[in-house]
């Protein structure tokens, strides 16, 4: 997109660009905090952070309601962050401490929040596909206008679940938005090394769902076509399925070294830095001054420092309770 055209997109709603610059900068620096405490051995177990992908989860999740449902992959604190689950106990569940969303049980990989209806937080490879299904049945039985949106990386259209659960949805006229975060490398393969077809949005249409891709690292962008689709989906249109062409700035866990891509490519994506697209073009547009992107920055900062002394701050649950939420409890007869 052109700086004419972003320009001429921000003047229209300059308020709603703000917002997803702060979206997108409350997830940078929650993920830049997770490196922080990651590295500290504060947070242990897989961490993998989301960091150059946040034009995503600001754009799709402005465009849905408290009523609806989110899914999401293992790489999701910025989903959970923007759906609604507070910074504090997002970070106190990072840390294994009982205050945390799940009580420490689940961790970064397994973020939980029923009030806000964000249901993971799935650590499987398109194991979150077929729940979204369910929830969208459910809904479309109990005659409920609401839309499921279900995130994903692009290494789950190889998955049995991925073709199993586009076929249903479609079968089924489903209220389900699909969002595929295609970051090029799922795991540590290159797409064109996996899969023959790359066109992920030709893969979905040939199940007769509604498909098509976007730029992922364009928060307006994602914003505008996950409002299409879901105003679609609402209107009786069935399930959507979006391509959002995106890349991670870092390896794909705190543990993956990192030797498939090169750091020129890396460093091409990172100019493309979608914070820094839109802070500039909102800069440019005279609709974000110096001293408001500084108050910006401090209100962020503000609040995941609270978060990590939250966390710090938390307990751990006792070890008498270890089998609890294991087995069933039992009542008295």
């Amino acid at each position: 997109m052109t700086g004419e055209v972003i320009a001429e997109r921000i003047s229209g709603d300059p308020a709603q660009a703000r917002h997803l610059l702060k979206q997108m900068l409350r997830v940078r620096r929650f993920e830049e905090a997770c490196v922080e405490l990651y590295s500290a051995t504060k947070i242990r177990g897989f961490l993998h952070v989301y960091i150059g992908e946040e034009a995503v989860a600001a754009g799709v999740m402005s465009a849905i309601g408290p009523e609806d449902a989110v899914v999401a992959t293992y790489r999701e604190h910025g989903h959970a962050l923007l759906r609604g689950v507070p910074a504090n106990t997002i970070m106190a569940e990072m840390c294994g401490r009982a205050e945390g969303c799940c009580r420490g049980r689940g961790g970064s990989m397994h973020l939980f929040d029923a009030s806000t209806r964000f249901y993971g937080g799935n650590a499987i490879v398109a194991g979150g596909l077929p729940l979204a299904v369910g929830l969208a049945l459910a809904d479309r039985m109990s005659h409920r206008d609401r839309v499921t949106v279900c995130f994903f990386g692009e290494g789950a259209v190889a998955e049995g679940e991925f073709h199993e659960s586009m076929n249903l949805a479609a079968l089924w006229n489903l209220p389900v938005l699909f969002c595929c975060e295609n970051n090029l490398y799922a795991m540590g393969t290159a797409l064109d090394r996996s899969e023959s077809q790359t066109d992920l949005a030709l893969k979905a249409a040939g199940y007769e769902v509604a498909a098509w891709s976007v730029d992922g690292m364009d928060a307006l962008a994602t914003q505008d076509a996950a409002r299409r689709a879901v105003d679609a989906i609402r209107a009786g249109g069935g399930p959507h399925f979006l391509e959002m062409r995106t890349y991670r700035f870092r390896a794909h866990s705190m543990f993956d070294p990192e030797l498939y891509r090169d750091k020129a490519e890396v460093q091409r994506w990172m100019e493309r830095d979608p914070l820094t697209q839109l802070r500039d073009a909102l800069t440019s547009a005279d609709a974000l001054s110096p001293e408001a992107w500084s108050a910006l920055e401090q209100e962020v900062d503000a609040e995941i420092r609270a978060a990590v002394a939250f966390a710090d701050a938390g307990t751990l649950e006792p070890v008498e309770e270890l089998t609890r939420f294991v087995y069933s409890e039992r009542t008295a007869s």
